[in-house]
């Protein structure tokens, strides 16, 4: 599967309001457990939801697929590229290492912004400004939590986010620890997850609990979506496959920035005064 085609995952969340009652109980099956219940029989797949074999066949039918042994094969190809790590990514060679001028950057460069350009199509506004909105309440205390790698761009919108709005508190440390900040969680709380693949099991399973505890979940996720896509409120998934052998993070931290711009403009008095006093604070102590 080429890794710039919408993956399966992508097709099922820009189309959920279009799905039966039963087809997208279907559809939050496959995501739940993604890709795994698709890659069993159609039978097995309905039993698993607990709905009829044409029910699947139509859900297969809607994302565009003539039959389940192509929907299948599509699967397979995503599985293959959701679980590889930097020493099984295929990087085409670049103009430096084949002689060519122009070397390794431009063309990196032009890797990234055609990652960016295919995130911002297939972002939905909606989404985005779901999320903002919970953002922006607030009356709900915001939980923070990133994977090994992804913690650097928890933090970073941990760091803006907590200069605009009271009450939002960065998942840190040991995973050990992670059960007493679960412990606090109530259907009040926001929580915004970065998983991306080769998905954290301990991330997720913090994004279920809390879930399961009434909190609305916010994930910024890849193309092939984190298993928390089934669960969470929002999702805003973006294109991370770039010529490298690892995955860039430009495009979510465009979405931390497009977040933070859009969450200061919409509440810019509040902000501004809050900014201002924080200033005050900073003057009087030194700091």
């Amino acid at each position: 599967m080429s890794e710039s085609a919408q993956t399966i995952a992508e097709m099922i969340r820009h189309r959920l309001d279009q799905l039966t009652p039963t087809e997208r109980k279907a559809a939050l099956v496959l995501l739940g457990n993604y890709p795994v219940p698709g890659l069993q029989t159609v039978a097995q797949f309905a039993q698993q939801a607990a709905v009829s074999n044409p029910t699947v066949l139509r859900l297969i039918a809607k994302l565009g697929f003539a039959a389940y042994a192509d929907f299948q094969r599509r699967l397979r190809g995503e599985l293959e590229a959701r679980l590889r790590s930097p020493l099984t990514k295929e990087v085409p060679a670049t103009p430096a290492a084949q002689g060519e001028s122009g070397g390794f950057l431009p063309t990196y460069w032009r890797s990234v912004m055609t990652a960016m350009e295919s995130s911002l199509k297939e972002l939905s506004i909606g989404e985005f400004e779901g999320a903002v909105a919970l953002l922006a309440d607030t009356r709900r205390p915001v939980m923070i939590l990133g994977g090994r790698l992804s913690s650097s761009l928890a933090e970073q919108l941990y760091l803006h986010l907590r200069e605009l709005r009271p009450e939002v508190a960065l998942v840190r440390g040991q995973t050990a620890s992670w059960a007493e900040q679960l412990l606090d969680v109530t259907p009040a709380h926001t929580l915004v997850v970065f998983d991306i693949r080769r998905y954290q099991e301990d991330v997720i399973r913090f994004g279920q609990e809390a879930v399961r505890r009434g909190a609305r979940l916010v994930l910024i996720t890849d193309e092939w979506l984190s298993p928390l896509a089934a669960v969470a409120r929002q999702v805003l998934a973006v294109r991370t496959a770039v010529t490298s052998h690892w995955d860039s993070f430009a495009p979510i931290s465009a979405v931390i920035e497009a977040l933070i711009a859009q969450l200061s403009a919409n509440r810019w008095p509040e902000v501004k005064q809050r900014i201002e006093e924080l200033e005050a604070i900073r003057r009087d102590v030194a700091l």
